[in-house]
């Protein structure tokens, strides 16, 4: 550990609140940098591409998984915790990893699988074998009912049964995704332990935290109940896409149990000497914002976790807002958000929304003036679009199993583009293993870099902004208004004040001020001075940055 991995540490064992307000830069180590020429991304490429990721000012990564796997989920189906799949490196490329990162001020939380693992996973493996053996109960297995049939009703998020047949003991598993990713039994204590030894390595190795695929989805009913039905009135495809029969249950037996609970404060206790924080993903298209609440509540949970209303497909209005963190008041007061308007999952929010080049420059604003911590994606801050990828050179199993009706998540997926130098964009030297999207490299770095009124400009100069003022980053919010377009409500920490209005159309809107002597902030990012009657007018998609000191 050199002087400066040690400084930073230190840092985090003594500011244990970090995390909170922090802006974590994602990457997808696929998709990231090439640096072997074998057309994938791998973390030698992360590392030469740090000081960029450095430059936009964020606090953290966060880093898709990258640990030994057969690849049937693109390493969410994990086959070895503590290592490194050889396409992305070696256990000395995560350490080089780590060791650049601290040096240049940045955290690195990665991604951690718990909920399940790749069927090629040596415990997996051994369970499959009998019923006698020493991890026989590490996994869900369950017997078929009378008639052969699976022991409940539980759906795949990947689509049909969430149960597989073993003919090895001529039972059941369970899986939650893919078939091939079968879901370890938390309710076995000798499971929870290995998990939490994971955790205790990677942290030993340097790690500053973690982000928890599917957080909610550790524990199932013991009793194997069946999900009732969803009425139609109450789906939505936050989660699954609608052609998905998973939107079809109300998901009350096979995720979202509250012996949850417990795991995750033994989880906190092992990450707390290390000064360590999490970001959990809550997988719920009914109860998200009730169960983040639950599980950031107080100081022993998760520190943050993020649900989908932001990652939806539903327009990002100025009364979609507001109502998202009224439910946050309502639901999570005690607990930590963390934002995010798009990331490997799901499409683009530039796609997503059909916004223009001023609507971006807003919603980036917006974001890092929200309350919670923030998650940006790759490319995010290049304005990079949904690409279209053809059927033949799709890879996601959940698109090919859907299309053309949802085309998966490639489109979000598709290499980082650098430079202007060839097709490829400065990713790789070989053909990659998705597509560059062409319309993307006009976007590259390289080309931002060069154009002062780029999008990658306006987003280092909020993301400076959010890191001046403590009300932006710690603060509370307060006095919540929707009104047609626009958008505002109060920040607030110490004697510090900050009111954030943002008009979200395309037509001209006016909003009052609080009373007091108000005076305008970021002019940097174009924010609209108030007018001395205490209102402020604004064109479509401009933004009122405005401070008083109590």
């Amino acid at each position: 550990m050199n002087a400066m991995h040690a400084q930073l540490r230190s840092a985090s064992t003594t500011d244990q609140d970090w995390w909170r307000g922090a802006v974590i830069y994602q990457i997808y180590p696929r998709s990231f940098q090439d640096s072997t020429g074998d057309g994938v991304g791998d973390l030698a490429g992360i590392t030469s591409r740090l000081p960029y990721v450095a430059s936009l000012g964020v606090d953290a990564i966060w880093i898709s998984p990258f640990f030994t796997s057969p690849m049937k989920d693109f390493g969410y189906d994990v086959s070895d915790y503590c290592d490194v799949d050889p396409m992305f490196g070696s256990l000395s490329d995560f350490d080089g990893l780590i060791e650049t990162a601290h040096e240049l001020g940045l955290r690195v939380m990665i991604d951690l699988v718990l909920s399940h693992t790749s069927d090629e996973h040596p415990w997996f493996k051994e369970s499959r074998q009998d019923t006698e053996n020493q991890r026989n109960n590490w996994y869900v297995w369950a017997d078929a009912k009378p008639d052969g049939t699976p022991p409940n009703n539980w759906l795949s998020i990947f689509g049909g049964s969430a149960w597989e047949w073993d003919s090895r003991r001529c039972q059941y598993y369970l899986h939650n995704f893919l078939r091939e990713q079968p879901d370890l039994n938390f309710h076995e204590p000798a499971v929870q332990e290995a998990l939490l030894d994971v955790a205790r390595f990677w942290l030993e190795r340097g790690v500053d935290g973690f982000r928890l695929d599917t957080i909610n989805f550790y524990i199932h009913d013991a009793q194997l109940r069946d999900n009732p039905a969803l009425p139609p009135e109450k789906r939505n495809d936050n989660i699954a896409p609608s052609v998905n029969p998973y939107n079809h249950q109300e998901h009350l037996y096979s995720k979202n149990q509250p012996e949850n609970l417990e795991f995750l404060r033994r989880l906190r206790a092992v990450m707390e000497p290390y000064g360590a924080a999490a970001v959990g993903e809550v997988g719920d298209a009914q109860r998200g914002l009730e169960i983040m609440g639950q599980y950031t509540a107080g100081d022993d949970l998760m520190q943050m976790c993020y649900a989908f209303e932001f990652l939806a497909k539903a327009p990002l209005t100025a009364q979609r807002v507001a109502e998202v963190l009224g439910q946050v008041d309502d639901l999570a007061a005690d607990g930590w958000a963390c934002w995010a308007f798009s990331n490997h999952d799901v499409e683009r929010h530039a796609t997503r929304w059909g916004l223009s080049e001023p609507a971006r420059r807003c919603l980036s604003t917006l974001i890092l003036c929200l309350r919670g911590s923030v998650c940006l994606y790759q490319g995010e801050e290049l304005g990079l679009e949904e690409a279209a990828v053809a059927f033949e050179d799709l890879q996601d199993p959940y698109g090919i199993q859907f299309w053309p009706e949802f085309k998966g998540r490639d489109g979000c997926r598709t290499p980082m583009v650098w430079e202007k130098s060839n097709q490829n964009a400065g990713f790789s030297a070989a053909r990659p293993w998705l597509p560059v999207a062409q319309e993307h490299i006009a976007k590259a770095v390289e080309f931002e870099e060069e154009n002062p009124d780029a999008l990658l400009h306006h987003y280092r100069r909020v993301i400076a902004l959010r890191g001046i003022y403590p009300a932006l980053t710690k603060g509370s919010h307060s006095d919540i208004r929707a009104e047609g377009g626009m958008l505002s409500f109060i920040r607030k920490a110490g004697g510090q004040t900050i009111f954030c209005a943002f008009n979200l159309s395309d037509t001209v809107g006016t909003v009052n001020l609080p009373a007091g002597e108000w005076r305008q902030i970021a002019e940097d990012i174009q924010s609209v001075a108030p007018r001395s009657e205490g209102a402020v007018t604004l064109d479509g998609w401009q933004v009122c940055l405005a401070m008083k000191q109590d």
